[in-house]
């Protein structure tokens, strides 16, 4: 699956206030922007047929 790229430029105190938030959730900064967009779309009900996210955190371990 491909995903789209953008830039996107914020205030400094706005980037600050999402990279601690998304630390206090376990997840990128990226991830709590896609998270936050989704819920937005979602709640003004313009559900969009996406893949899934994957779930906050470390990923699990491959076993060999």
């Amino acid at each position: 699956m491909t995903r789209k790229q953008i830039l996107l430029r914020l205030d400094p105190a706005v980037h600050e206030a999402l990279a601690k938030w998304a630390a206090d959730d376990l997840r990128s900064v990226n991830a709590l922007i896609e998270k936050l967009l989704r819920d937005s779309l979602r709640d003004a009900g313009r559900n969009v047929k996406a893949a899934p996210m994957r779930r906050p955190g470390r990923p699990p371990r491959e076993e060999d």
